[in-house]
C-alpha cells in the first residue's frame, strides 16, 4: 500500500472534490450501468450498447466516431488548449453466461450476462466523459474514449487500434488507462502493478487418432484414449521441469472427449485447453512445446496427432511511471487506505494487452464487492451470479477522471 510519505501532490489536494463530484453524477451513472446490464450482447457487434453510449454522450462537447468492423465508439473531448492526447478505455461486451443473480435489472436476454463487469466500466467511462466536460478549461490537450466491443476473446482492441483510435485526436496517444471492477476487492478499492499484470491467453486443440475396435480387443485397435491421457500428465510435467519458476505459466487441459459406450474402443480422442504466460519468451517456448510433446506421445503410442495451438491475447504490461501515477492518484482521490500495490500478476489476461503494446499505460483493478458479502467468499467475475456495489461506480469515475487532469494539466 501506498503511504502518505510516497505522495508529494497529496498536500496540494488538487482532486479533492472529484470524487464528490462524481457522486452527484450516480444517478446518471447507475442508470446507464443497469440498461446496459439489461441488454447484454456478445461479440463485436453490440448495436443496443452502442447506442446507449452514445444517448450518453448526447449534447457533451465530445467529437464521436462509429467503427466500421465493430460497433465501437470513440470520443475525442479537446480541452481549452493544444496538447498531447491520452486514452481512456471501457469494454462493452458480455458473455454467454444465464444470469442467477435475482437483481431487479437483470439480464433480459436468455444466456447472456455482464459477469464480467463491463456494464459497469461502460457506465464509469461515459460519467467520467461528462465530468470532464465540465474541466475542459483546466486541459492542455485532448481526451480520448474509447468504448470497446470484443474483449471476452475477440480482440476488439486490435479492431479499434486498425481503426486508428490511438491518432483519433489528431495527434498520437501519449498514454493509456483503463479500470476493471473486481467483486473480490472491498468497494473503491485500486489495485494495480508495474510490470506483467495479466498474463497471455492462447488456446490448444489436440486430435488423436488410432483406430477402433472391441473394448475386448485392445491389442486389435490402437487406442487414443491411454495416448490422450498420456499426454494431459506430460503437459504438465513439461512446464513445472521446463518452464522458469519465476517466470510462471499455467498450462491446463480444459476438455477431454473420446469413445460413445463402454465396450468400443474409439478411433479418436480429442483435448482442449490454455496457455498463460507472463513472457512473451515462455510463451513462445509453450506455444512451440505442446503441439510437440502431443505429436511424440502420440507416435509413441502408434497414433496420428493433429494439433494446432491458437493464439490470443498478449501479455498485459503496464509501464512503471503511469503506474504509480494511478497508485498516487488513488490514494489523493479515494484516500491512501484504498491505494494498493498488487503484490503479483493474475494469470487472466485481457486485450487491453494491445493498447499498452503500442503507447505507456496503466491497467487497475477497482473493488466492487456487495457490502453484504465477504470479499474472499463473493461470486468472482464470471460467475452467474456477480454481483457489484454500484458505489464504486463513483470511484472510477472519480479515477477516470484524475487520471486525464493530471496528465493534461496547463
Amino acid at each position: 500500500m501506498t503511504g502518505p510519505t510516497d505522495l508529494p501532490s497529496l498536500p496540494d489536494a488538487r482532486f479533492a472534490g472529484l470524487l464528490d463530484e462524481a457522486r452527484t453524477l450516480q444517478p446518471t451513472t447507475v442508470a446507464l450501468r443497469r440498461a446496459v446490464h439489461r441488454h447484454p450482447e456478445v461479440g463485436l457487434q453490440l448495436p443496443v450498447t452502442q447506442q446507449a453510449v452514445l444517448d450518453a454522450l448526447d449534447g457533451l462537447p465530445i467529437e464521436t466516431t462509429l467503427g466500421t468492423t465493430t460497433t465501437s465508439v470513440t470520443g475525442v473531448l479537446r480541452g481549452a488548449e493544444p496538447g498531447p492526447a491520452v486514452l481512456l478505455r471501457a469494454d462493452m461486451d458480455a458473455l454467454p453466461v444465464h444470469e442467477e443473480t435475482g437483481l431487479d435489472f437483470a439480464s433480459e436476454v436468455p444466456g447472456v450476462m455482464h459477469a464480467c463487469g463491463h456494464d459497469t466500466h461502460v457506465a464509469m467511462l461515459a460519467g467520467a466523459a461528462r465530468l470532464l466536460s465540465e474541466h475542459v478549461d483546466e486541459l492542455a490537450g485532448s481526451v480520448v474514449f474509447m468504448f470497446q466491443p470484443g474483449e471476452e476473446g475477440y480482440h476488439g482492441a486490435r479492431h479499434m487500434i486498425h481503426e486508428r483510435v490511438l491518432d483519433a485526436a489528431g495527434t498520437r496517444v501519449r498514454s493509456a488507462f483503463a479500470i476493471h471492477t473486481f467483486a473480490n476487492l472491498p468497494t473503491g478499492v485500486v489495485t494495480t502493478r508495474s510490470g506483467p499484470v495479466l498474463a497471455s491467453a492462447d488456446s490448444f486443440a489436440v486430435r488423436v487418432i488410432g483406430k477402433g475396435g472391441h473394448g475386448s480387443m485392445p491389442h486389435s485397435a490402437v487406442d487414443p484414449i491411454p495416448a490422450a491421457a498420456e499426454i494431459v500428465t506430460a503437459l504438465q510435467a513439461r512446464v513445472t521441469r521446463t518452464v522458469n519458476v519465476f517466470d510462471p505459466a499455467v498450462v491446463s487441459v480444459t476438455r477431454i472427449a473420446g469413445g460413445t459406450t463402454s465396450n468400443v474402443i474409439p478411433e479418436s480422442a480429442e483435448l482442449e485447453g490454455t496457455i498463460r504466460t507472463l513472457s512473451e519468451h515462455t510463451r513462445a517456448q509453450l506455444r512451440k512445446d505442446v503441439p510437440r510433446v502431443s505429436e511424440q506421445i502420440g507416435e509413441a503410442h502408434g497414433c496420428r496427432v493433429v494439433a494446432d495451438v491458437t493464439p490470443g491475447f498478449p501479455v498485459t504490461v503496464t509501464d512503471e511511471t503511469e503506474t504509480q501515477r494511478v497508485l498516487d492518484l488513488a490514494a489523493e482521490v479515494l484516500g491512501v487506505e484504498r491505494s494498493q500495490h498488487m503484490p503479483n500478476p493474475i494469470m487472466g489476461a485481457e486485450d487491453f494487452s494491445y493498447v499498452l503494446q503500442r503507447v505507456p499505460g496503466a491497467f487497475a483493478f477497482l473493488g466492487a464487492c456487495p457490502p453484504d458479502l465477504d470479499p474472499a467468499e463473493a461470486p468472482p467475475n464470471h460467475s452467474n451470479r456477480v454481483r457489484y456495489d454500484e458505489a464504486a461506480l463513483a470511484h472510477g469515475v472519480a479515477m477516470y477522471a484524475a487520471y486525464a487532469l493530471d496528465c493534461l494539466r496547463k
